[in-house]
């Protein structure tokens, strides 16, 4: 264990009661030498590397870039899936030599589309099933809290875990939150993977995961600056993309990060690593994802270092109780998609996510985005609830709690639909 991990678990967890006053943010068109950046050249070509190292060395950690043995197999294909309106496929996909990890992609298709189609990728919860209750979706091996800690008071994340077969119930329990047959009818694909088959969400989770298979010789800890859980979920999204731009179904320039609350978080660095994502989808990220972290208003840094110490990089840990030592922000990471098509949404009954810290972060970035000629977010108080702004950089509030819901997706649809159509007119 790092010293700054020692360090951070030692820390209380300090929510800011009320609004503090405005904080002053990084500056994202100020170099590191001092001086102005004045186009979209000079973003792309020197201050964007500049952002994406600081955000890597301090946030979310180095993903390595080396290769690892990857066998690909498609283990079943219904083509007369959701009552003939969509293709269904589930597709293995095993990493490694010796030591060997398996991810489980879910896809659904339009059964009748006349085109490539383009494809919302995303992350899941509890296991495949729990997206659908499409009877056909193959039940995850999922990672379950030991019921030996049933009576400790502790954050199911901090607790040991069992994997066993997710049980029949489960079977569509966040259908709400996918929407896949109104993804499905509006002309799109979906591709989910139970995160846990990348890496298990609970603090020692790394060993069940990804992480290993990329550790150098004789490597035993993660490096200070190395990738936690949300850059291997990141990596994770990634690899779902290599098998995607392999289907002929799929429109590889229409392939869409989607993620909420911790895998918006992933969503976010995914598509700042991976260009292929042509657009990329926040929901209720928070903390450490579009919200600011200067101000403090809801969920600090502190916590996240308490409560999820696998997510970030070590390094993260230092900024325990001095945020503002840290050299970037909220906004640093949303303008590292730039210029590409980016939608950050809060929910009005999520205090916890930060909705004021989310849209600060967005009319923030969207500087970045008017240096490429690109309509962003042009307002600079909180919008009316449900009353999307902006145009290839959005941002909306909802009704509601943290959660995904049919408002969200009927945005994130026409966001997709109105971006994309610009893009094929070109």
């Amino acid at each position: 264990m790092s010293v700054a991990l020692l360090i951070a678990v030692s820390v209380p967890c300090a929510v800011a009661q009320g609004v503090p006053p405005a904080v002053a943010k990084p500056d994202l068109l100020v170099m590191h030498n001092g001086a102005p950046v004045r186009n979209s050249a000079a973003f792309l070509e020197q201050r964007r590397p500049e952002i994406f190292l600081d955000v890597q060395e301090n946030v979310y950690g180095r993903t390595p870039q080396a290769q690892v043995a990857t066998t690909t197999h498609v283990t079943s294909t219904d083509t007369q899936a959701l009552g003939g309106a969509a293709i269904r496929k589930q597709i293995t996909v095993t990493f490694g030599d010796k030591l060997q990890r398996e991810i489980h992609i879910l896809l659904y298709l339009p059964a009748h589309a006349a085109a490539p189609v383009g494809v919302f990728v995303g992350l899941n919860f509890d296991g495949n099933q729990t997206v659908s209750a499409d009877p056909g979706i193959d039940l995850s091996t999922v990672y379950l809290p030991d019921p030996a800690l049933d009576n400790v008071q502790l954050a199911k994340e901090l607790k040991g875990h069992i994997r066993q077969m997710a049980k029949p119930e489960t079977r569509g329990t966040s259908a709400s939150q996918w929407q896949v047959e109104t993804i499905v009818r509006a002309g799109y694909g979906l591709a989910t993977v139970y995160a846990g088959d990348i890496e298990a969400d609970f603090a020692t989770g790394i060993g069940y995961g990804v992480r290993p298979l990329l550790f150098k010789d004789k490597q035993w800890l993660p490096e200070a600056d190395g990738w936690g859980s949300i850059g291997a979920w990141a990596w994770g999204m990634s690899r779902m993309v290599d098998y995607l731009e392999t289907d002929p179904a799929i429109d590889a320039k229409k392939i869409i990060a989607f993620g909420h609350s911790r895998f918006g978080k992933t969503a976010l660095w995914a598509g700042a690593q991976d260009s292929r994502f042509a657009m990329v989808i926040s929901n209720e990220s928070g903390q450490g994802g579009a919200s600011l972290s200067r101000p403090q208003r809801a969920e600090t840094v502190a916590h996240l270092n308490i409560a999820f110490p696998y997510w970030f990089c070590p390094n993260y840990h230092n900024y325990t109780g001095r945020t503002d030592a840290l050299p970037v922000d909220g906004h640093f990471v949303l303008a590292l998609i730039a210029p590409r098509p980016l939608y950050v949404s809060s929910a009005i009954d999520d205090p916890y996510s930060d909705p004021q810290g989310e849209f600060e972060a967005v009319v923030a970035a969207s500087a970045v985005y008017r240096l490429f000629g690109k309509q962003a977010v042009d307002v600079t108080a909180m919008p009316p609830v449900e009353h999307p702004v902006g145009g290839v950089l959005r941002y909306h509030l909802r009704t509601g709690p943290h959660d995904v819901t049919a408002y969200d997706w009927q945005q994130y649809l026409k966001f997709a639909d109105d971006q994309f159509k610009q893009q094929d007119s070109r």
